[in-house]
């Protein structure tokens, strides 16, 4: 048996599958936005590990960060005893960039943590359990997590679930309603990711907000997949409303694993008393991971890539003139007809070098979120191979 066989087959057989069609690619390195197999080839990043390279991969300036972190410690202690420089830095930038109300991080492992964290601070501060979540929303796979996400094919073969969680539909202002004085909290996404990117009609979050507002409701953003320049500006919802509580994740790390919730310090100390230790996590905000993040945040404000994404999306929509794409900046998707066609274009989208992707959540969709640092020039050529996979084979 072949290397390259024998390492497929160790894969199928020794690590745990998510699904009967993995991409199956064999990586060996990662530069800029390129990703390159073992046998040579090179494919364009078109989705950035789902939302997470949004630097690009190996890039200097983070892995410089991550070795400093390393010759100083790693693990030292479980979250929230000891100060940790890459930590406070960390939080010290992020709350520097948002609305003065979003004044304190909790940071988690992961964005699924982040959801399960937003959870129990809404719940414990409001003194209520009733949560609301939309349909095709996607906030983690967990079980209270996944007890939100808005499709039963992904949640019914788990059930008993949270209790005390409905679901209203995206951009339905007659839906917002629902939201009452027995709400803890509702989790939307400022542009909803696994349901095709989704962008939210003219006024809808602002109502949403002012429904929360009369109610006593706490508003929680989901930003683990819109964040950090993805939409146009750092964060999506600083081109609408401020949530009470806002999650992070994916990107925040800097290619390595990090989730962050973020609220008022008031809020926050919810979670250190009656009981204490309200929430807690060994590895959340492991020093490393931070300070991956702050050096990937410190070199994206310098490149000027938080802004960057609407002109490459009005790029990349130039070039696919007469298809249908949808959503914002670079967290967009090419609408075709159904999964086949989905399935078929991906397919020729690798064996031609651009990796991409669907959604949870849509199965007419392929997913086009690629690193904001790619060119303008590489863009398009990615563009051009899916207009011709479409025609080829659509």
């Amino acid at each position: 048996m072949s290397h390259i066989a024998s390492k497929k087959a160790e894969f199928l057989s020794r690590l745990a599958q998510t699904n009967d069609i993995p991409l199956m690619l064999e990586i060996d390195w990662a530069e800029g936005c390129h990703i390159y197999d073992t046998s040579g080839n090179a494919y364009v990043d078109l989705i950035s590990g789902i939302g997470v390279s949004s630097l690009g991969h190996n890039n200097s300036v983070v892995k410089q960060a991550i070795k400093n972190q390393v010759d100083k410690h790693m693990h030292v202690m479980v979250y929230g005893e000891f100060i940790q420089s890459s930590q406070v830095d960390y939080a010290t930038w992020l709350t520097k960039r948002l609305d003065s109300q979003l004044s304190s991080v909790y940071f988690t492992n992961s964005g699924t943590e982040a959801t399960e964290g937003a959870m129990k601070l809404a719940k414990r501060s409001t003194g209520r359990t009733k949560v609301l979540s939309c349909y095709n929303a996607y906030h983690g796979s967990s079980q209270g997590a996944l007890s939100l996400a808005g499709g039963e094919w992904l949640k019914e073969a788990y059930r008993p679930l949270l209790p005390g969680v409905g679901h209203i539909s995206y951009n339905s202002f007659e839906d917002i309603e629902l939201i009452d004085e027995s709400t803890a909290c509702v989790f939307l996404e400022p542009l909803q990711a696994e349901a095709g990117t989704v962008v939210p009609h003219s006024g809808y979050l602002e109502a949403v907000r002012e429904r929360c507002d009369a109610t006593g409701t706490l508003l929680i953003f989901d930003e683990i997949q819109t964040g950090f320049g993805r939409t146009g500006s750092l964060f999506a919802h600083q081109q609408s409303v401020v949530p009470d509580i806002l999650l992070l994740g994916k990107a925040l790390g800097g290619g390595m694993p990090l989730g962050a919730f973020v609220a008022s310090t008031d809020l926050m100390k919810n979670l250190s008393h009656d009981p204490v230790l309200g929430h807690i996590t060994t590895f959340g905000g492991h020093p490393v991971s931070c300070a991956a993040g702050l050096a990937f945040c410190e070199e994206m404000e310098r490149q000027g890539l938080f802004s960057k994404a609407n002109a490459l999306e009005q790029h990349f929509r130039q070039q696919l003139k007469g298809v249908q794409v949808n959503g914002r900046g670079l967290l967009l998707s090419v609408e075709l007809e159904g999964f086949t066609q989905v399935q078929a274009l991906v397919k020729y989208c690798i064996a031609n070098g651009v990796i991409t992707d669907w959604f949870l959540f849509n199965d007419r969709s392929i997913r086009v979120a690629p690193p904001l640092s790619i060119s303008k020039e590489l863009l398009e050529d990615a563009a051009t191979v899916i207009k011709n996979g479409i025609r080829e084979c659509c």
